[in-house]
């Protein structure tokens, strides 16, 4: 089983509405069969990063985004479209669980 964690570094000053936007997208992809996602951010009332929010979820195996059997929710264009106007960079970890 693996952890997959997207962090997001946005804006300064959109932590909030980006984690809305990202939390919106985690339940589309979660509707498509995606393990409860969990959503959140440190920096204003505790210790961590600023500006940093973070997506994560679990998987059985890890696979490519772009192979056959992946699949994307429907209408989310608008959610990711109003999530690049607010980031600055993104990445993606993975953690093999035991």
């Amino acid at each position: 089983m693996y952890v997959i964690r997207r962090v997001f570094k946005v804006k300064p000053g959109t932590t909030h509405k980006a984690a809305k936007v990202i939390s919106q997208l985690a339940k589309a992809y979660e509707k498509i069969g995606r393990s409860p996602t969990r959503v959140y951010w440190s920096g204003y009332t505790v210790p961590g990063p600023s500006n940093t929010v973070y997506m994560d979820w679990t998987q059985e195996i890890l696979g490519s985004p772009y192979a056959e059997e992946a699949n994307e929710p429907e209408g989310v264009e608008d959610l990711y479209k109003q999530l690049h106007e607010m980031q600055e960079e993104t990445s993606i970890e993975f953690y093999e669980m035991a």
